[in-house]
């Protein structure tokens, strides 16, 4: 029998495994490309959130703007603004059955307040908000968002 010496060769199971160069090269440009795919589509995402929801802050709010007619038979008014719906108005026309509806007034997505006239140009009421750079008008992220829009 043969001994076996320290220069003779390891077993199969002990050799050493890796990716060579070229391989992970190749996963590199795959990922480079499957981001530059990916990500300018996720980064609309938290535009379209905010702006989807505006809307649904404004629907409620006009929701409770109906309860508050129900119970008082008038909106308020322009001056008194959307605050009546969560602190009962001091100025006239003060409600004779005022009951809280909201427990207090959101702030629209981008850290501003709800717009509100009464009556409306729209209708009975306009609710809205001039979007991220909150000045009338704008396109996309920046457009007025407002009750009459929805429906």
């Amino acid at each position: 029998m043969k001994q076996q010496t320290a220069t003779n060769k390891q077993p199969k199971a002990q050799l050493q495994k890796g990716f060579t160069l070229i391989e992970l090269m190749v996963v590199v440009v795959i990922l480079a490309v499957l981001a530059a795919l990916v990500v300018p589509k996720l980064m609309d995402r938290p535009d379209e959130a905010r702006i989807v929801k505006a809307k649904q802050d404004i629907s409620s709010i006009g929701s409770s703007l109906q309860l508050y007619r129900l119970d008082n038979f008038v909106y308020p008014t322009t001056d008194q603004g959307l605050e009546a719906l969560s602190v009962k108005p001091t100025q006239e026309p003060v409600p004779k059955n005022w009951k809280q509806v909201l427990d207090r007034m959101p702030m629209d997505p981008w850290g501003h307040p709800y717009l509100y006239l009464m009556p409306g140009e729209h209708g009975d009421f306009d609710v809205f908000t001039y979007g991220a750079d909150n000045q009338e008008g704008g396109e996309g992220v920046d457009a007025t968002i407002g009750s009459w829009m929805i429906k």
